[in-house]
């Protein structure tokens, strides 16, 4: 039972890590590889929310709401006028990402920096504790994922956003403001990647270079996933499997590459990945 809880945690936590670079994905077609650097800003509204001496809670709104204005003064001045040239794009969210770091080096300095958890001690399951916080995480990511789904589902960004994804000059010819659908997709994802970030402060340690290693995990479930909203949590629930197995049976090295080598190899097998169907 343990070992299984392990698993929906870990998967959940990749999802939560990913969701934000695959709505940016999936209706901008760039990969944003600022997605690293927006995870560690959320972390840091974590540390600031704690010198300030308010609730750990309270970084959570704080991070959706930093990330989401930083990502929207990207898209505006930095990303929007290279939609044409995708590779100049990605390298330029790349560059954007280095900066963002080095500001937070500057900032913070390069020590790690401790935040209180926002859930402490354990819950008792078949016997046994169980950290309450991995069991929060999973509760959040199911919480992400439903309120994701209901916006792409239910409301007009949503709408708008998939026409954007299925023909965007045909969503362009019919009157639609492809521009601010781009801007707001953006936002939300940037604004995501921050609440990630708070996320997972109790489990890593917040330091400026902390989005790279998760950046890696989540982009490689996202070229699994392609755009498919259903395909990523399935590649989450696979690959964070993978890792919890790998981790226990056999090295928590080689665990935490797992997911990078099975996406390799099923992007191999089938380039469409996990939407294939």
């Amino acid at each position: 039972m343990l070992l299984i809880l392990d698993i929906l945690t870990t998967a959940a936590i990749l999802f939560v890590v990913a969701i934000g670079l695959l709505a940016v994905f999936g209706v901008l077609k760039i990969i944003n590889f600022a997605h690293g650097a927006w995870l560690t800003v959320g972390a840091y509204c974590a540390v600031v929310t704690a010198k300030l001496g308010l609730n750990p809670w309270a970084a959570l709104p704080l991070a959706f709401a930093v990330g989401a204005a930083l990502g929207g003064l990207a898209e505006l001045f930095i990303i929007r006028p290279l939609y044409r040239r995708p590779l100049d794009a990605i390298l330029a969210t790349w560059g954007l990402g280095i900066v963002v770091g080095q500001l937070i080096t500057l900032a913070f300095g390069r020590d790690v920096q401790l935040t209180p958890n926002l859930v402490s001690g354990t819950v008792d399951v078949f016997g046994t504790g169980y950290s309450a916080y991995r069991l929060v995480a999973l509760l959040a990511a199911l919480v992400v994922g439903a309120a994701f789904a209901l916006v792409i589902e239910r409301t007009r960004l949503g709408l708008s956003a998939r026409a954007v994804i299925m023909n965007e000059t045909l969503a362009r010819s019919l009157g639609l403001d492809t521009a601010r659908v781009r801007l707001v997709v953006f936002m939300i994802g940037a604004g995501l990647a921050a609440l990630a970030g708070v996320l997972l402060t109790p489990l890593t340690s917040v330091d400026p270079t902390m989005g790279v290693g998760w950046l890696i995990g989540a982009f490689m479930l996202v070229m699994v996933a392609d755009t498919s909203f259903l395909a990523l949590a399935a590649a989450c629930l696979v690959f964070g499997a993978a890792q919890v197995l790998v981790s226990t049976f056999v090295s928590p090295v080689l665990g935490g590459i797992a997911v990078a080598v099975l996406a390799a190899l099923v992007l191999r097998i089938s380039p469409k990945g996990f939407s294939r169907a």
